[in-house]
């Protein structure tokens, strides 16, 4: 088989479209297979060799992709295109998810669990195999601007609330005595759950002009979530109509 067919199956090109999507769904479930073992503390022989054969498969998918590094950059040298695969984002995604399985971490990490956090990783191979997460994706990367105006806007309005919230309580005690804000840390975890909705109730206010800035926060946070989600969807339907 000479590259270019290669390329065209894991590239999803139209030219070789039954093989390519043959070539997904096997990856596809091959990432779920990956997965399973996560799902147990507890690591038997049976998910030790779920988890070497599905390596096993990755890594023959990282070496066909970087094989074809210059088809899929026709605009870079052939030297240069090879060179430059590593270090892009899916191709170092797909290395940090093969390595902790191939026991070049196990000695150092094996305390802080990082094994597992970088296997974890494997989920966003997903962003390769779905077209429709490939169609949201794009549509995050148009859209991608406003994306980041409506993150900073959250963001100074997490860290505003936060700080009047912290002065606000800083000596106010629950029903139990303990403060209400020990750190800013947790005026910030306040006021992050606050204009997300969510409010999980572990950390509120006990202050009249405390709950008045908690209600005006959640006011607000309704409007702020809203924002991103309307600008998704527009964008993400008028995606699905140029597919079509």
């Amino acid at each position: 088989m000479d590259r270019k067919k290669l390329y065209s199956i894991i590239e999803k090109d139209t030219q070789h479209s039954r093989m390519s999507m043959s070539y997904d769904y096997f990856m596809f479930l091959m990432i779920l297979i990956s997965i399973i073992p996560l799902m147990f503390s507890k690591q038997t022989l049976f998910f030790a060799f779920l988890d070497k054969f599905s390596v096993s498969v990755f890594i023959i998918d990282y070496i066909l992709r970087w094989m074809t590094a210059d088809i899929r950059n026709p605009q870079k040298s052939r030297v240069v295109a090879f060179l430059t695969y590593p270090i892009s984002f899916m191709a170092i995604v797909d290395l940090l998810s093969i390595l902790p399985s191939v026991g070049l971490f196990n000695k150092a990490f094996k305390v802080l669990r990082v094994i597992r956090l970088l296997k974890l990783l494997r989920i966003l191979r997903f962003l390769r195999y779905s077209r429709r997460i490939e169609t949201l994706m794009s549509v995050i990367k148009k859209e991608k601007m406003v994306l980041l105006t409506v993150l900073g806007i959250a963001m100074f309005y997490i860290l505003t609330t936060a700080l009047i919230m912290f002065n606000v309580e800083m000596n106010n005690a629950n029903a139990d005595g303990e403060f209400v804000f020990k750190t800013f840390f947790d005026a910030l975890y306040w006021a992050t759950t606050t204009l997300t909705t969510v409010g999980y109730g572990d950390i509120s206010p006990v202050s009249d002009i405390g709950r008045v800035i908690s209600m005006i926060s959640s006011l607000f946070g309704v409007a702020i979530i809203a924002l991103p989600s309307g600008v998704i969807t527009a964008s993400y339907l008028e995606e699905l109509k140029k597919g079509k």
